[in-house]
């Protein structure tokens, strides 16, 4: 298959994936919470897309933030919103309880404002890709677009630095979910697809990881620390699939992508992606 259309069937498959956001998940708190205990706690506070929210196929999971909030003892103000894009961070309402309207990033810098802030975390990018999946040139697009995740993620990340300019921020990439096409039968030629996908995984990385750097942020290449990146040569044996490539077998364990082409991590990925961010704000 050429590369093109391999561009095409992997910018398809993450379209496939990406419908209409479901409402707020409950229980996210957000700025204006008047729970007078809450109010006393130290705040993970999380920006960005589905990764965030902990959606799942048919369900929610426990999103990676939760379990690092959890784990450190802080209030998790969670203003995510399931297909959020770039843009949407300051297009759009953030979604989470009581989030008064605002977008994500006027929520967000109205919150670190408050000074009891002890990490920001943002994911967000992997649905400023779908479009790309529908028109001539799947290539060009997805080019353009990354370039524009850069410009959104600096713009937003100018406005957390003016609200709190020494906030640890921490900004996360995706697991290389397309390393599943090799054993889902979804995609005839699923071993090229997966080929294809380490190389523009590495780029994106790459270049959102830049922006991050350029504002004293951290960032957390969840990508490598879920398999990605491993040669697809060394084999292991999984108990599903028979020989694999293990990055493969990796991913299939931490995403619902091998069996249901869903982009979602599971909750034994979610935690993974926990770990990873842990790792990287220290």
């Amino acid at each position: 298959m050429p590369r093109f259309a391999l561009v095409v069937a992997l910018l398809a498959a993450l379209a496939a994936c990406t419908s209409t956001p479901p409402p707020p998940a409950p229980g996210s708190s957000s700025p204006g919470s008047s729970a007078p205990a809450k109010q006393e706690k130290r705040i993970h506070l999380s920006i960005g897309d589905s990764y965030a929210t902990g959606f799942a196929p048919g369900a929610k999971n426990t999103s990676f933030a939760q379990i690092m909030a959890d784990a450190s003892g802080l209030e998790l103000v969670n203003l995510a919103c399931d297909g959020a894009t770039s843009a949407d961070l300051a297009g759009r309402p953030a979604c989470g309880a009581n989030a008064g309207g605002k977008t994500q990033l006027d929520a967000a810098v109205e919150t670190v404002k408050g000074g009891k802030v002890d990490l920001v975390t943002i994911v967000v990018g992997g649905n400023d890709l779908t479009p790309c999946a529908i028109v001539q040139d799947p290539v060009e697009c997805a080019t353009r677009t990354v370039a524009g995740i850069q410009t959104n993620v600096a713009g937003a990340l100018t406005e957390l630095r003016e609200a709190a300019p020494d906030v640890k921020i921490v900004g996360l990439t995706y697991p290389d979910v397309f390393l599943g096409a090799w054993v889902n039968p979804t995609f005839p030629n699923g071993k090229n697809l997966a080929r294809l996908s380490v190389t523009m995984f590495q780029d994106f990385n790459t270049r959102i990881a830049e922006q991050y750097g350029r504002f004293g942020a951290k960032f957390a290449d969840v990508t490598s620390a879920t398999g990605g990146y491993g040669a697809l040569t060394e084999l292991t044996q999984d108990p599903k699939y028979g020989q694999i490539p293990g990055s493969v077998a990796k991913v299939c364990a931490l995403t619902y992508f091998c069996d249901r082409t869903d982009v979602h991590p599971t909750p034994a990925g979610h935690q993974a992606i926990a770990d990873a961010v842990t790792a990287a704000s220290r």
